[in-house]
This record gives C-alpha cells, structure tokens and sequence, in this order.
C-alpha cells in the first residue's frame, strides 16, 4: 500500500530519498568541511546515486523505508547521547 504511493508520487519519493540520503552522508561519512566543487561533486552523485534507489523503489523494493529507519535510529542515538550528556555519565563504549 505504501510502496504503491511511493510509486504514484515519484518526485515526491525522489526528494525523500535524496534528503534521508545526505542526512546519512553528512551524520556518518563526513568527516570533515569539503572544499565547495567537492561537495557539489559530492551532491551531485548522491542525486545520481538517489535515481538508482528511485528505481529500485518503483520496482517494490522498500527503500524510503528502510532509509526512514536508518535515519530514525541515528536520531535515537543522539538522543541518547543528549540525555547521557546532560546526565553527567559519560557515554560507554
């Protein structure tokens, strides 16, 4: 049911997956402030990189899903780790 909205709003699909897309990039592999052409470039293959999973999405693969998990459970961490700070524990690792 949801896979099939996603099917029928393709631009709208195509925006959620390319902004849960830099939320990962930018939270997980950045590493540090690029230069401005390194990031255009960077950008610019993550909207490439976003057709592919578009059209693995229309073919009834649940992508926009399992990225909204992936970025729900990053936001769960940072939660955590605001209330650990907050606490005065210090995070375990």
């Amino acid at each position: 049911m949801l896979t099939e909205w996603f099917g029928n709003h393709i631009y709208i699909t195509y925006l959620l997956i390319f902004i849960f897309m830099t939320y990962v990039y930018n939270k997980v592999f950045r590493t540090r402030k690029l230069p401005i052409l390194k990031s255009v470039i960077i950008y610019v293959l993550l909207a490439i990189g976003s057709v592919m999973l578009l059209i693995f999405q229309i073919a009834g693969l649940p992508i926009v899903l399992s990225l909204a998990v992936a970025v729900f459970l990053m936001l769960l961490v940072r939660v955590r780790y605001f209330v650990e700070k907050r606490s005065g524990n210090k995070p375990t690792q």
